[in-house]
């Protein structure tokens, strides 16, 4: 596991994890691709192909707006099962932001597979899981939007490495 830090951006480590949960937020974090893995060899997993917003930046004056520390990461949930979930793009563009990301309680009791609820603004994701990694596949970079360009992020990846 990789143990690369950003002091910069207070990115601390290049991996974290579920025990890390109360430290992060996604909200306005950008999807660039969802990934149902389901082998014979492992049990099913959910990755997600993010632009985590490691910090926002208040402006300093005479700026009027805010700037991002941002890193194309990979969400990783493990022992995925009782996905469902709904797209709503009838009105706004085709893009998923996440608004907030939830553990919850489970109402069977079984605390070893918690529930998840990724909230979008114009999508909806529920599913159980054990765990999750996130892994920053790049340094974070400064700039004064919440999402890369493409050429930025090195295109749509589901790399489970983070940088060093």
């Amino acid at each position: 596991m990789s143990s690369g830090n950003h002091q910069e951006s207070g990115l601390s480590k290049s991996v974290w994890s579920d025990t890390d949960f109360e430290e992060m937020g996604w909200h306005d974090t950008t999807i660039h691709g969802l990934y149902v893995q389901q082998t014979d060899d492992i049990p099913p997993r959910l990755l997600l192909d993010l632009d985590y917003i490691v910090r926002w930046v208040h402006p300093v004056r005479p700026a009027k707006s805010f700037s991002f520390w941002v890193s194309p990461a990979t969400l990783v949930f493990e022992d995925v099962w009782a996905l469902e979930g709904e797209l709503g793009f009838k009105d706004t563009s085709p893009e998923l932001e996440i608004d907030d990301v939830h553990r919850l309680v489970p109402d069977d009791g079984r605390q070893d597979l918690p529930q998840w609820h990724i909230q979008g603004h114009a999508f909806d994701l529920k599913f159980r899981a054990s765990g999750f990694r996130q892994y920053f596949r790049h340094v974070p970079r400064l700039t004064a939007t919440q999402v890369l360009s493409n050429a930025e992020r090195g295109g749509c990846c589901f790399t489970e490495i983070g940088f060093s």
